[in-house]
Parts: C-alpha cells; sequence; structure tokens
C-alpha cells in the first residue's frame, strides 16, 4: 500500500487540555467579559450600603427602641456562671439578642428600600403593537363581510390571542 495513507485508527488521540490550562482558558474568558469589574462595582457599593444601614440600626433605631422596652441595653445582659469576682465567666446572651434585633431590623429596612426601588423602576406596559398586514388585511375581510351579510361576527379585540 502506500506509506503516505493511514487509517484514522492510526492518529493518536487528541491531549486533553491540563486542568490548569482549562481554568487559565475559563479566567481569561470571564475576565474578558466584564464581569469582574461589575461584580467588584457591586461589592463596594454593598459594602457602603451596608454601612448606611447598619448605622441607621445600630444608632438611630436601636437607641429609642431599647428605651421603649424599659431602658433596656442587650448588649449588656449576661448571665454570670461563676469565677472569681474580678473575671467571672460569663454567658454574654445581651449580645446573641442585640446581633439577632440587628439582623431583623436590617433586614426590614433592606425589604422598604428594595421595595421602594422596585416601585420606582417599574417598567411601563408596551405599547400595543401595530397590526401586520396580515392581520390589516383579515381585518378588512371580516369588515367587508359584515357589511354584506348584515349578521354581527363575533370578533376578538385587536391584541388577543
Amino acid at each position: 500500500m502506500l506509506g503516505y495513507l493511514r487509517m484514522p485508527d492510526d492518529y493518536p488521540p487528541p491531549k486533553e487540555p491540563s486542568g490548569i490550562s482549562k481554568w487559565s482558558r475559563g479566567f481569561s474568558a470571564f475576565i474578558r467579559r466584564g464581569n469582574v469589574v461589575d461584580l467588584a462595582v457591586g461589592v463596594m457599593i454593598g459594602a457602603a450600603f451596608g454601612k448606611i444601614v447598619t448605622s441607621l440600626v445600630q444608632d438611630i433605631i436601636s437607641p429609642p427602641l431599647g428605651m421603649a422596652m424599659g431602658k433596656v441595653k442587650f448588649s449588656e445582659l449576661k448571665v454570670t456562671l461563676g469565677g472569681p469576682p474580678e473575671a467571672p465567666v460569663t454567658i454574654n446572651y445581651g449580645h446573641f439578642l442585640q446581633a439577632l434585633m440587628d439582623f431583623l431590623l436590617i433586614a426590614l429596612v433592606l425589604f422598604f428600600v428594595i421595595s421602594l426601588v422596585n416601585r420606582l423602576h417599574r417598567k411601563p406596559p408596551p405599547p400595543a403593537q401595530a397590526l401586520s398586514l396580515d392581520q390589516k388585511l383579515l381585518t378588512e375581510i371580516r369588515d367587508e363581510l359584515k357589511a354584506r351579510s348584515g349578521t354581527v361576527v363575533a370578533t376578538k379585540p385587536a391584541g388577543a390571542a
């Protein structure tokens, strides 16, 4: 046989790319899409917004709430288990209660802010689409048939499916 003709089985299988090669190509594609910049901006804005909301809860909402509940400062609530008087062993359940209240209040504030933003950014309903040429012709035919027969033909509204 001819030496230059080889059967497909004679060719070595293509090498699979290594894990690092696959990862670097995926990472390169990720960077080029611009998602990294969007993610970084989102994280930075989120961090700044988080500080604002945390300050709102801790500095504005929590003090009057603690006062209304009988001048309770939740972070000072604890149970003493024992130990020497100068360094007693305590369970500081007040810190947990304060963190729980902070979480609930932050969630509530975020809910109101997101609801407000969603209301402000509602999309207006899409404009009514103009009839296609086929629809116009069919409408004219229907109207002509109505006019000739003198009977009422049930019709659907223009945009109905």
